[in-house]
């Protein structure tokens, strides 16, 4: 199989056939044996019945690229919907667009030989000219992707971009989920694969339906994105931070205990009048440095703990497959 296109969908029922016969009339100008794999993340509308039945007609002909999909028990994200198709994925090159026609799968042929002949590990859309709202979404988008090169070090001007292309081995070596999916490159980065680029796509305005996506999303995405700088640095090795910064506490801690100690035994030898050394407010900073200290290294050894320890339970139930 050279190519998969994976596409995850919620709610996405009248723009399923137009895609799909589109996605087919760009296939039938090259000679690439492919797969178009749906994972339908909890769709309400109908969205599973129209894939059934395109896959149907398309088991009818022996001969045509299959249609294979996936349906989530529930809404479960886009991160867990990317998991479940890069699991399922066979294709030597992987495609990934979203369902509403947003994405033009005109850009596929370009993008897989961007993989496949120029060896690029990832290539990532840019959405250069956009046709959403200035004030929601363009003007935060642009700062969200500002703070994630910054951030990472992935010289990309569109993170969230949907379409992307991929070498087979990235997808079968990275883990996304919780809301990873914004931070693909990232984490493809991160295990060892740096010959990522970005490559300007045509972006179009959205026909059916709304977005899915709300103002919470770029809040998300922040965090995620700090979430992601300590995993790529420290979740091998959780200890290395939070002993650190233990040792810095329990640093300052000693260093202000000691002075407050000297200054009292100073005095009192000196015949200085003195005070208590639970009157001196450095002795309560030296307190609280040291139950910081004391906490800091508690997190280090429950993250090996967990690390070393823990289970990978499924983060996804599928009720049905294709």
């Amino acid at each position: 199989m050279q190519l998969s296109i994976i596409i995850p969908l919620l709610n996405e029922a009248d723009s399923i056939p137009e895609l799909q016969a589109w996605i087919d009339r760009v296939m039938q100008t090259t000679n690439f044996s492919y797969e178009v794999i749906y994972i339908d993340d909890g769709s309400t509308d109908g969205s599973w019945d129209i894939i059934n039945s395109l896959s149907r007609k398309r088991d009818n002909n022996p001969i045509s690229n299959p249609i294979k999909a996936i349906k989530f028990q529930a809404n479960y994200g886009k991160s867990q919907a990317l998991h479940a198709g890069f699991e399922a994925a066979l294709g030597d090159v992987v495609i990934t667009m979203d369902a509403d026609l947003q994405d033009s799968p005109d850009e596929i042929p370009e993008l897989y030989h961007m993989i496949f002949d120029k060896g690029y590990d990832l290539v990532s859309g840019w959405k250069k000219k956009r046709y959403d709202s200035v004030i929601s979404k363009n003007l935060p988008s642009k700062l969200f992707n500002w703070a994630a090169r910054k951030t990472s070090g992935v010289q990309l001007n569109d993170f969230n971009c949907g379409l992307k292309a991929y070498n087979k081995q990235v997808i079968k070596n990275i883990d996304v989920h919780g809301e990873m999916h914004r931070y693909i490159p990232v984490l493809a980065k991160n295990a060892g694969f740096t010959k990522i680029t970005q490559k300007e796509v045509i972006h179009q305005a959205r026909k059916y339906g709304t977005t899915k996506f709300g103002y919470e999303r770029f809040i998300n995405g922040f965090l995620d994105l700090i979430t992601i700088a300590f995993i790529s640095k420290y979740g091998k090795r959780p200890m290395h931070l939070f002993g650190s910064l233990g040792v810095i506490m329990f640093l300052i801690g000693f260093t202000t205990a000691g002075y407050v100690g000297g200054s009292k035994l100073y005095r009192m030898y000196s015949d200085i009048p003195y005070r208590l050394v639970t009157d001196n407010p450095w002795f309560y900073i030296a307190l609280t440095t040291m139950i910081l200290g004391t906490l800091f290294f508690i997190a280090g050894f429950l993250g090996e703990l967990i690390l070393r320890n823990g289970n990978q339970k499924d983060r996804y139930k599928i009720s049905e497959t294709i």
